[in-house]
């Protein structure tokens, strides 16, 4: 059974079914349950991980303020053959290059710096991370000029950033 599942996934070019949201989520408490504080004023940074597919960005955006993170840094690579698919994030905003016809993949840089419940629904999700999106409200959504190659000068200028 378990072997159907794996050959499922794979042909589905379903990366996500490998990292499921609940092993995430055990992972990084069993971080906390060592150090409450490993997390907090932490910059933490998904390279080439699309934040419509990522159950990491997911989890980290949705935890931002339990974490006491400083910063969630996201890129994703162009080539992905599920890029911009699988979350709802941007539910109804355009890219910032609105063509007609299916959205082109594109390589994308998302940086979260702060989030908040926006719509008054009494909790966080990603509706809100999605409305502070589109406003710019704090947070940068923006293509890469490149692929998102962790090789590409882009790539290396932003981890300098974050790394220094």
């Amino acid at each position: 059974m378990a072997n159907k599942n794996l050959t499922s996934a794979k042909k589905a070019k379903n990366d996500e079914f490998y990292t499921q949201f609940a092993d995430i989520q055990r992972e990084i408490e069993a971080y906390l349950e060592f150090n409450p504080d490993a997390f907090r004023n932490k910059v933490v940074y998904c390279n080439c991980d699309d934040p419509y597919e990522s159950n990491f960005f997911r989890y980290f955006v949705l935890n931002f303020k339990k974490l006491g993170l400083k910063q969630l840094i996201t890129t994703s690579y162009k080539p992905s053959p599920i890029a911009n698919t699988q979350l709802e994030l941007i539910f109804d905003a355009t890219p910032p290059n609105k063509r007609k016809g299916r959205p082109k993949a594109t390589a994308n840089k998302f940086i979260i710096n702060e989030v908040h419940d926006l719509d008054g629904d009494g909790e966080f999700n990603l509706k809100d991370v999605a409305q502070q999106l589109k406003e710019k409200r704090k947070n940068e959504w923006m293509p890469l000029e490149g692929d998102g190659d962790f090789r590409s000068n882009e790539w290396i200028c932003l981890n300098k950033l974050i790394l220094w």
